[in-house]
């Protein structure tokens, strides 16, 4: 399998190397909160004139986050632009990691940094005040890494990154057919177009008798405009059993989370339209015990109403776990189900309508945050369509959430392989042909 070198891990890689970028000109810029740790990459989240400060990075780069509790929720990505060969900038908060020429490749880097007794080293390394602590990067020259030649790092990252291609080709899919879903919902109880087709004299596009009959040929004015004859307006609280803040604050850290137990919510997980059964930190029963209201569960709607706001997703009954808990900054909804599907509130706040009125409520003072969630959230009033109505359209994009979840089950399972191969593969007991070679 050639030789392999035992070296310090800034030797075998460039840590946040040198990238000319020029004041005043435009380029990609990744804030962390684009950092999905689920995802090998991540592209830019807008273009941003560069003054000079931030971290910068050339495609194919690492972007390891080195602030808590990013770097423990794996915040760790390979930088892939949207448009192929533009370097770019971003948070203060990344350390830049990229293959060192001649040592080792840029994919090779990447699974180095993803190593969990590497990523466990960093953290042990943090420094400064409880809460805002980050990892030097000086200090990860204390580390030290197996380095096989050039040949075998590329068919030890050809191995894990099929996987890795496999994972993010399922999340692409989840994507289209989230899509899909939205503008469904879009259609039939945003944009009413059912409605206003035969309110013109045609034939409503894409549905059959049974369906375009429970859409009525008129429209009624309401404080919110023109909506379906026949349909209501509903505040929030009127459609919820229950309305509630997160538990917990400072009060569960890092030290708290276990291996399993009760999964803890936080706004990175709310990405999708589902909240899926992967990568979570858990908290032991016994801990959570304690937090009065941390009986989150299926069905709720799960918001997040600090930070990165506007995040929405709810809990499908198909969830493997039976209760979650969220952070303060999230709060959640739960419907009564005999007047409102979790699903139809969720799509209703992934619209840029929801969105708009969602946001309405939100201080530009400090941290971004939606001023009196809950209270407002109860206040808000939206279009309610008949139960009938909604109970086709979940079983019309039943087959669709079916699809998503399988997706997502497949990834959790080529993510817990890829792992268990990852340190195998980088400290030699297993070559990249498959062989074992441990004594």
């Amino acid at each position: 399998m050639g030789e392999w070198s035992t070296i310090s891990f800034a030797d075998a890689v460039s840590v946040n190397p040198t990238v000319a970028l020029k004041r005043g000109n435009v380029y990609p810029f990744v804030e962390m909160a684009a950092v999905d740790p689920g995802a090998r990459s991540v592209c830019e989240s807008e273009h941003r004139e560069f003054t000079g400060g931030g971290s910068r990075f050339a495609p194919g780069d690492t972007l390891m986050a080195r602030i808590t509790p990013c770097l423990e929720n794996g915040k760790i990505a390979m930088f892939r632009p949207r448009v192929d060969g533009g370097a770019g900038f971003g948070s203060t908060e990344f350390i830049v990691i990229r293959g060192r020429e001649g040592v080792t490749t840029d994919d090779y880097a990447y699974y180095l940094t993803m190593w969990p007794d590497f990523r466990q080293f960093a953290i042990g390394q943090m420094t400064g005040s409880s809460g805002r602590q980050r990892v030097p990067a000086e200090t990860l020259a204390g580390f030290e890494v197996a380095v096989p030649p050039l040949p075998t790092q590329r068919r030890i990252a050809h191995i894990l990154g099929a996987l890795d291609d496999k994972i993010e080709l399922n999340r692409r899919m989840n994507a289209t057919l989230e899509t899909m879903a939205r503008a469904l919902f879009q259609s039939w109880f945003v944009d009413f177009d059912p409605v206003r087709a035969k309110l013109d004299g045609r034939k409503p596009t894409g549905i059959d008798k049974a369906i375009s009959a429970l859409f009525p040929v008129t429209f009624q004015e309401s404080p919110l405009g023109s909506i379906p004859q026949g349909w209501k307006l509903k505040t929030i609280e009127e459609l919820a059993e229950r309305v509630a803040i997160g538990p917990f604050g400072s009060d569960i850290k890092v030290c708290t989370f276990v291996s399993e137990g009760i999964p803890v919510v936080s706004g990175q997980h709310l990405r999708g339209i589902m909240l899926y059964d992967s990568e979570f930190n858990f908290v032991t029963v016994e801990h959570a015990d304690h937090l009065k209201r941390s009986n989150v569960q299926r069905g709720d709607v799960i918001f997040t109403h600090a930070g990165n706001i506007g995040q929405v997703a709810y809990i499908p009954k198909t969830s493997r776990y039976e209760r979650y808990i969220v952070s303060q900054r999230q709060f959640y909804m739960r419907c009564n189900r005999s007047l409102m599907s979790p699903f139809f509130i969720a799509s209703y706040f992934k619209t840029p309508e929801g969105q708009h009125r969602l946001l309405a409520n939100t201080s530009s003072t400090g941290v971004p945050s939606i001023s009196q969630p809950v209270t407002y959230l109860r206040q808000l009033k939206i279009v309610v369509p008949p139960l009938a109505l909604m109970k086709v359209f979940d079983s019309t994009v039943a087959t669709i959430h079916l699809k998503m979840t399988d997706n997502d089950y497949q990834s959790r399972t080529l993510a817990a392989l890829r792992d268990s191969l990852l340190p195998k593969l980088l400290n030699g007991q297993l070559n990249a042909t498959g062989k074992d070679n441990a004594p």
